[in-house]
């Protein structure tokens, strides 16, 4: 594992924040791809400050698989590291660093396969997908996508998104849908609250009824007792409104999202908070002051995927991992992109375990990338001519 030590390190090495650029880490996977024989492509994000990068080892013009993994980690800012989160450490049997786990120790595993991918030969193409901006919601992968018939010209087969799951084999993660709201009132001294507009207690009745909502997933399902939460749910996050008790607020905004079940459509609950919002309470609010009023934004949304159990995805990572117990989770990631806009069955597979991210001390075992090698050496052997 000495390689796969060496590539983990000079990955963390890199600092790709999510608010920071991932192009020196692109650079420098993209020389190890050369070294290789790893047909490669940059997708550069409108800004030309962050790249996806693609890669195909093998024939272009043949169907076959693709690994993929974000570069971007999450900030350590505010966090309590007993170490450099940014230099590799290892302590009895564990490699501490930012981005280990989620999902650095996936791509780093990938890449130390390259000597065995090039030595096979390969009868079906292995693909390469390293994106960028998944932390903020897997917002690099979307212009991969865009381009995925040129990338690979004949679609893959099947996409192995390495996401930290124990390696057991994730077939179904819930959709997630967020939303910022705004509302207008109208501000007026609180003794005359009648001749304004309450931001705020608008915005508390469309709060209400995302909450009503959210009792209906609870109460009514419908269930799937294989996700860790077996129901669809909503939530309101954060808010903003006010600026003295004696004052009328004239604005206030919160977010909201949606995490749906793969198989519940989560647009009728979209058109739900909307409806509300326009024929419930807007109108009063209007009433009192024709410039009032709310706005609905979706900041960003992720579907939800879910592969059946007979489908060469799911068969293949049974294959490959030695395990035919499956999961679903609640959390979002970019295979249920990867499925709905690339057309890729996918599976979400990969070394360590999701309770380790976005945390202090993160880190992956060198045990689990082991077994992550083993995975690849069962996809180079199914793909070996």
């Amino acid at each position: 594992m000495t390689d796969v030590r060496a590539i983990l390190a000079a990955l963390v090495a890199f600092d790709t924040t999510s608010d920071r650029s991932n192009l020196d880490l692109i650079a420098w996977i993209e020389a190890q791809f050369a070294r290789h024989g790893v047909w490669s492509q940059r997708v550069p994000d409108p800004t030309g400050t962050k790249a996806c990068l693609w890669g195909t080892i093998g024939p272009r013009d043949v169907p076959g698989y693709v690994l993929s993994g974000h570069t971007d980690a999450v900030p350590v800012t505010g966090q309590a590291w007993t170490s450099d989160p940014f230099t590799l450490r290892e302590a009895e049997g564990r490699l501490y660093g930012r981005g280990t786990v989620d999902m650095k120790g996936f791509i780093a595993a990938c890449l130390a396969k390259l000597p065995e991918m090039a030595a096979a030969p390969l009868a079906r193409p292995i693909h390469f997908l390293f994106t960028h901006d998944e932390e903020t919601g897997c917002i690099g992968v979307r212009f991969a996508l865009e381009r995925i018939a040129e990338l690979a010209p004949a679609r893959p087969l099947a996409a192995f998104v390495g996401e930290p799951t124990g390696m057991q084999v994730v077939i179904a993660h819930k959709s997630r849908f967020d939303y910022c709201v705004t509302v207008r009132g109208r501000s007026c001294h609180s003794s005359l609250a009648p001749q304004g507009v309450n931001a705020i207690e608008a915005a508390a009745r469309v709060i209400g009824r995302i909450a009503d909502i959210g009792r209906r997933f609870a109460d009514e399902g419908p269930r799937d007792g294989l996700y860790d939460v077996d129901v669809s749910t909503a939530q309101t996050g954060t808010i903003e409104g006010g600026t003295a008790l004696n004052i009328v607020p004239n604005r206030c905004s919160f977010t909201f999202e949606f995490r749906t079940l793969a198989q519940v459509d989560p647009w009728p609950y979209d058109r739900e908070v909307r409806a509300f919002a326009c024929e419930e309470v807007e109108p009063g609010m209007k009433a009192r002051d024709g410039d009032a009023g709310i706005e609905i934004e979706l900041k960003n949304g992720i579907p939800g995927f879910e592969s059946p159990l007979d489908s060469e995805a799911v068969r293949l990572a049974e294959r490959f991992t030695g395990r035919s117990d499956h999961a679903k989770v609640s959390y979002g990631t970019e295979a249920g992109l990867i499925a709905a806009v690339g057309g890729i069955p996918a599976v979400v597979v990969g070394p360590g375990s999701i309770a380790r991210a976005h945390r202090p001390d993160e880190y992956v075992e060198i045990a689990e990338l082991e077994a992550c090698g083993r995975f690849l050496d069962g996809l180079i052997a199914h793909c070996r001519a």
